[in-house]
């Protein structure tokens, strides 16, 4: 069992793929790729997000409070076992900056804890921890499965600063049905071909020159979460779906 915290600002922008052409040779000049990404690579990320039978977690991370928490379930490989290792993370938001603490575990172990609230076994004192703070977030959200989200992703370190990064994400997949990991991808898309969605990791500032980029391309930032586009697609193709309360109309 090995852990993970992530504390950063996150910035998000949608691109068309005239903008993505002409981005990616510009990046490389003060970026490069992720280890995972070389030689024009991109690596897959399959989630399982979690929510109530209402869909309150989505309705108030929307409605853009100041706090906010999500509990999903993530493998970056299709698991054909039990004991393949998946993450579990609880990420929050908190007036901007996003802390995503997360654990390794087998997919039994995590199935066993979030279906049961069996603990996984951990001797480590900050796996520990966040194991404490998601067995509180789930006893405080009777939460279950509600939504799978898959989607390709290229992803860029800068040069001189690895807490700077961008990802790219792709044929962003979703489905209310079939909430496994090993079902494997396929859904309905939250994007059009030739559509991305980038993404600007940041500790500080962003970079001078990727502003000035940004500015030359009329790339703009916007507001963008997969899972609320796939909430708000949900509702509005389900006419007995009150949008505002997630909820069937009687």
């Amino acid at each position: 069992m090995a852990i993970k915290s992530f504390k950063r600002y996150e910035k998000k922008f949608i691109l068309n793929q005239e903008q993505y052409d002409v981005l990616i040779p510009k990046l490389l000049e003060y970026m490069k790729p992720d280890e995972h990404c070389e030689f024009d690579k991109n690596y897959s990320i399959y989630n399982i997000y979690y929510d109530t039978t209402n869909n309150d977690v989505i309705r108030h991370s929307i409605s853009k409070p100041y706090y906010k928490e999500k509990l999903r379930l993530r493998s970056y490989s299709i698991p054909s076992s039990l004991d393949d290792k998946v993450f579990l993370e609880l990420k929050k938001k908190i007036n901007g900056i996003v802390n995503k603490r997360r654990v390794v575990l087998t997919l039994d172990d995590a199935y066993k804890f979030l279906t049961y609230g069996v603990e996984p076994i951990c001797s480590n004192y900050l796996n520990k921890q966040v194991i404490k703070e998601i067995k509180y977030y789930l006893e405080k959200n009777k939460v279950i499965p509600k939504v799978y989200i898959s989607y390709s992703r290229k992803a860029f370190f800068a040069k001189d600063d690895k807490d700077f990064r961008l990802t790219f994400d792709s044929k962003i997949i979703t489905r209310r049905d079939d909430l496994s990991l090993e079902d494997g991808s396929f859904g309905y898309p939250i994007l059009d071909d030739g559509i991305y969605l980038m993404e600007v990791k940041i500790l500080k500032a962003m970079p001078l020159w990727f502003t000035r980029i940004l500015t030359e391309l009329e790339i703009y930032n916007t507001h963008f979460s997969k899972y609320g586009n796939e909430f708000m697609n949900y509702c509005l193709n389900n006419s007995n779906i009150d949008l505002k309360r997630g909820e069937k109309i009687c």
